[in-house]
């Protein structure tokens, strides 16, 4: 079938807004006016881009900086045309369509998706259910619940520490284990977990009938530390601490077999 005249034109308007330099101008269209169209769209799109994620925006000159965005503009199908979604576009756009170049920082990848967890987490809407939880539960007796507004996280680079002042050339030899979640006065927050408390927030998350007992006695025959007891110790003082940050927010009660998600 033959494309309506009307949507020919549409699609040569938004094609020469989206990559002026390969689409040409529309026919019957004044420069000067497109032209508004032009920097309008692209300045509030890298605008929005920048501001989602200043740390990356950081570590590139203007021009190259302008250089990627305007490639993400022309050529990046979004599937949502919520504006918030812009930054997980980018993402997805540096995830699969993006050409490495000499510029781009290592643990490029890592840093960005860093930065929009904490968009995302930011603007989530998730209400906290509590009904079937009680705050003052027995996080080792019982099965403790991690909160929807903690997001576990795993990266080969230091990405919470990544900026112009510090960009290692290559991973280090331990992972980077975060928790980015949103605390009680909706504040962004992050924590910098070892390996085993990492580890113990998996189990809890992987599998909601775990008690904290449970998890913690997993690690131990884990690790076969010589000393189980050190480590038992060791992660009742650490889902202590989660709990006191709202990390952990409390424990299920009887009946409860929500399985949640390790992100």
């Amino acid at each position: 079938m033959t494309t309506p005249a009307f949507k020919q034109q549409q699609y040569a308007f938004t094609a020469h807004i989206r990559d002026p330099e390969n689409h040409a101008l529309p026919d019957g269209i004044e420069d000067r006016r497109m032209k508004i169209y032009r920097e309008l769209l692209f300045n509030n799109v890298n605008g929005f881009v920048s501001s989602a994620f200043p740390v990356l925006r950081s570590l590139y000159e203007d021009e190259t900086w302008q250089r990627m965005i305007r490639d993400f503009f022309a050529h990046h199908q979004s599937v949502s045309p919520y504006f918030l979604k812009i930054s997980e576009e980018f993402l997805a756009y540096l995830q699969q369509e993006h050409q490495p170049q000499p510029e781009d920082p290592a643990g490029m990848i890592e840093l960005a998706h860093y930065e929009w967890v904490e968009l995302a987490l930011s603007v989530l809407d998730e209400d906290i259910e509590m009904d079937d939880i009680d705050p003052n539960g027995d996080l080792v007796q019982g099965r403790p619940v991690i909160s929807p507004l903690a997001w576990p996280l795993a990266y080969q680079f230091p990405v919470h520490q990544m900026g112009p002042d510090f960009l290692p050339e290559t991973a280090p030899e331990q992972p980077t284990y975060l928790v980015v979640y949103r605390n009680r006065n909706d504040e962004i927050r992050f924590m910098e977990l070892n390996p085993v408390t990492a580890r113990l927030l998996h189990l809890l998350q992987e599998d909601s009938e775990m008690t904290g007992k449970r998890a913690i006695a997993t690690i131990v025959d884990e690790m076969q530390h010589p000393q189980p007891e050190i480590v038992m110790q060791g992660g009742r003082a650490a889902l202590l601490e989660l709990q006191e940050t709202g990390i952990i927010i409390g424990t299920a009660r009887r009946g409860r077999h929500e399985k949640r998600r390790y992100v």
